[in-house]
């Protein structure tokens, strides 16, 4: 079968490439998947890079979430069947024609998705929907987050408007707030305006902004911590633009303010059993519904990898790039 494969760790761009590797063999508990689509994810890039946190024994494969189709079943495997489709958000080198997955990590998506849809249903939406869980926000609470028209920015404004909490949306460029107010996002301020405090102020009326969240890193985290309420939690989900958080000290001190990490992976593998399918089931209505819109910005097949990840890492871009062995 073919696989994209990496024996460096440098640019995806240079050092991805399909090879011919066997195809794997499910062991007992475990089915092996056909994928029909995989999209790109920051962190992908990242651990091909060799800056993530978790770094693979090279040669690796590469790529986490999927959908595809039940080819095999290993051995003791009584929940699937073959034919039946299923995701996956963390299972390791799903990059390739198959891969093999332990049978009680993946979920079976209804007839209602579109495979487009499916394929990014868990690590970027169950991320957000699991952060707004881990914030403990309730209706008519006030949020703040930057990056708001990346993929989890935009997904965290739609899951937190369909359970009544309010968000204002921190973008670097005017043109943002146009994109995001296409897709119905509203609340969003550009930072590139010199009164864009004074717009945040307006937007919330007074009312205290209890959490953050910073995706960006840099001085855009000081940003957010700087509009928190007293008590108030800065929640640290990513670092786009820079690995250090510049962030003023009498902010923290003075607000009494909380400054904790989120990271989607170890968060989803410790929660318990009940949760889990709370939340899937919610994520699942809101995507069914529409409440939550997962576009695709392009579908490129494997051996294009350099050009799908110029598309991924392109500024602006409205949807995920998806990948089709």
């Amino acid at each position: 079968m073919r696989a994209l494969m990496h024996s460096t760790f440098d640019a995806p761009e240079r050092v991805l490439a399909v090879q011919d590797v066997p195809l794997p063999e499910p062991g007992p508990h475990q089915v092996r998947v056909r994928t029909l689509l995989s999209p790109i994810h920051n962190h992908d890039l990242w651990t091909v890079r060799g800056t993530y946190g978790f770094k693979p024994d090279l040669p690796a494969r590469a790529g986490t979430e999927a959908v595809g189709v039940v080819d095999a079943l290993g051995a003791d495997v009584t929940e699937l069947q073959v034919g039946q489709r299923v995701v996956t958000g963390g299972t390791f080198g799903v990059w390739s024609e198959y891969f093999v997955a332990g049978a009680a990590g993946l979920i079976p998506v209804p007839d209602a998705l579109a495979d487009e849809t499916a394929a990014q249903l868990v690590s970027m939406p169950f991320s957000a929907l699991s952060l707004l869980d881990f914030l403990g926000l309730e209706a008519g609470d006030w949020l703040v987050q930057n990056a708001a028209n990346g993929a989890v920015g935009r997904m965290v404004a739609q899951i937190a408007a369909a359970r009544g909490v309010n968000v204002v949306g921190l973008v670097r460029r005017a043109e943002g707030v146009a994109e995001l107010r296409e897709q119905g996002i509203g609340n969003i301020v550009a930072t590139d305006s010199p009164d864009w405090r004074d717009e945040v102020a307006a937007l919330t009326d007074g009312a205290p902004i209890v959490s953050g969240v910073d995706s960006v890193g840099g001085t855009s985290a000081g940003d957010v911590l700087s509009l928190l309420a007293v008590n108030g939690t800065l929640v640290v989900f990513g670092a786009m633009e820079s690995p250090t958080m510049k962030i003023a000290s009498g902010d923290v001190i003075f607000k009494q303010a909380t400054v904790k990490g989120f990271w989607g992976s170890t968060v989803s593998r410790e929660m318990d059993p009940a949760t889990r399918t709370r939340l899937f089931g919610e994520l699942m209505r809101l995507v069914v519904s529409g409440e939550l819109t997962l576009p695709v910005a392009g579908v490129f097949p494997l051996e294009d990898i350099a050009d799908a990840v110029d598309a991924s890492t392109t500024a602006g871009r409205v949807g995920k790039v998806l990948l089709r062995p």
